[in-house]
């Protein structure tokens, strides 16, 4: 099998004209919570991460495009998690745990990403195809800026940093209502008039340590504080601001200094999204 895109876990993306698809496949045991503190998410499978719920571990996350409708790429993930026999076991065969989490794009009014594009990303992280960053992907349509009335570019991003043994790593689609600040950005090339309600930056946190479910959870909110390091405002009642955090617990870990590393990396990223790209 090709070797891993991302820190010891698969990422690919699926790119059309306006949206797109992003998976990312941790190992197998990757234990995983999250947490959404935007006013307007559309997600798949949250309930399952909070830290009370039975199931502790995570198979993919999928970002995509098409808000409530792009959620259905997660369905091409299952299947073939599926297919490889990948799940939380039950009688009747594994049932595979793909988190979803989309952001608004143009293609709601046109022909949002679907099981079908869901797959073909997959397999794209399966095969060890490059994982670029910036306008592909989940990042392809995104925007940010729209609290100013500006349809700025936004993308997709990724940055990495180490707390002691452990790393954590960073992949997020920014589509904020808000600024990225501290960014060298590229020009404004238009000047639109957004609706409010069409932003959300998602995000997923990928560390090494050995954490618990209520640890990743933590992970996860100190995720969300470098969103307000690196976006202003953040956290709006417009956006669908949602982080994941997984743990594939390879090596011991202080969590507070992997929080505290984890806000870095994340405001990294974010900036990582907007940067010009050759």
């Amino acid at each position: 099998m090709a070797e891993p895109q991302l820190l010891t876990a698969f990422a690919g993306h699926w790119t059309g004209d306006g949206t797109g698809v992003t998976v990312i496949l941790p190992p197998p045991g990757t234990v995983g919570s999250g947490e959404v503190r935007g006013g307007a998410p559309a997600t798949r499978e949250f309930a399952l991460l909070e830290p009370g719920r039975l199931v502790e571990r995570v198979d993919a996350v999928v970002l995509s495009g098409g808000s409530a409708f792009g959620l259905a790429a997660a369905d091409g993930v299952v299947e073939l998690l599926r297919e490889r026999g990948q799940g939380f076991p039950t009688s009747l065969g594994p049932v595979p745990i793909v988190v979803g989490m989309s952001l608004f794009d143009a293609s709601v009014a046109g022909t949002p990403p679907g099981a079908a594009q869901g797959r073909e990303a997959a397999l794209a992280a399966l095969s060890g195809q490059p994982f670029p960053t910036g306008t592909v992907g989940a990042g392809t349509g995104a925007t940010t800026g729209t609290w100013r009335g500006l349809a700025e570019p936004g993308g997709l991003g990724r940055a990495t940093g180490h707390a002691g043994a452990a790393t954590v790593e960073v992949v997020v689609a920014v589509n904020a209502w808000g600024d990225v600040l501290g960014a060298d950005r590229p020009p404004v090339a238009s000047v639109a008039t957004p609706f409010p309600g069409e932003n959300t930056t998602l995000a997923v946190v990928l560390t090494d340590a050995r954490l618990t479910k209520t640890d990743c959870y933590l992970l996860a909110q100190s995720g969300h504080t470098g969103f307000a390091r690196a976006l202003h405002p953040a956290h709006s009642r417009y956006d669908g601001d949602a982080v994941v955090a997984l743990a594939t617990g390879a090596v011991e870990a202080d969590l507070d200094l992997l929080r505290a590393v984890t806000a870095e990396v994340m405001a990294a990223a974010i900036r990582d999204a907007v940067v010009r790209r050759p």
